[in-house]
């Protein structure tokens, strides 16, 4: 019987330790002492960031240019109401 549950022991930690350092957990990211391989370099086209920094400059144009406009309709109302017809 002792035999036996030396077996199973032996065999209980022979799994636990293959899950533990087995090579399943070789260059995994972020455990410490092990090397892991620098994050990828994203292209700018990839990156939120820059992403919406751009969504966002393209917004304050359009709204500049319709603000323009706007001032331009406005402004030509007000010539025409100011000047009289001939």
């Amino acid at each position: 019987m002792g035999r036996l549950l030396l077996v199973a022991l032996l065999i209980v930690t022979a799994v636990l330790l293959w899950k533990a350092f087995g090579p399943g957990t070789w260059n995994r990211p972020g455990l410490p002492g092990r090397r892991s391989e620098p994050p990828a370099i994203k292209g700018p086209d990839d990156d939120p960031d820059f992403l919406w920094n751009i969504d966002k400059q393209r917004f304050k144009e359009r709204r500049a240019r319709e603000e323009a406009d706007r001032a331009e309709e406005e402004r030509r109302k007000r010539e025409r109401r100011a000047r009289p017809d001939d």
